[in-house]
């Protein structure tokens, strides 16, 4: 799956992501400050895909900075600490679940919640 979210400042998103989380920019199509569309691999597989606000985009309707995306994880730890690092904000410190996971959650500078957890789905 690919979610797709809106930032008011694509460019600082994708940078952002880049540098706390570990994406793989792997496209940005941009109009000076206005990111029609950019796709950030995950070194897993899958990714995420984001642009700035546009009336003429398909998700015209999702304000900026809104949405949740988990993503599995080898290394929380590590991770935790790289998204601290770069300055993430953490609502949920790392821990251990009853169903296996380890793991956390944090926003990034818009708003959108992360979750990386070690918890593949059954």
């Amino acid at each position: 799956m690919w979610p797709t979210l809106v930032y008011a400042d694509a460019r600082a998103a994708v940078d952002f992501l880049v540098k706390a989380f570990g994406f793989v920019e792997k496209a940005l199509y941009a109009d000076g400050d206005v990111v029609a569309h950019a796709q950030l691999d995950w070194p897993g597989g899958g990714g995420v895909m984001l642009g700035s606000p546009r009336a003429d985009s398909s998700i015209a309707g999702l304000p900026p900075g809104v949405g949740s995306v988990y993503i599995v994880v080898d290394d929380a730890d590590g991770l935790h600490d790289r998204a601290v690092a770069a300055g993430a904000v953490i609502t949920q410190g790392l821990r251990d679940e009853d169903y296996g996971s380890r793991g956390f959650t944090c926003r990034d500078p818009e708003g959108v919640f992360w979750s990386f957890g070690t918890y593949g789905g059954e």
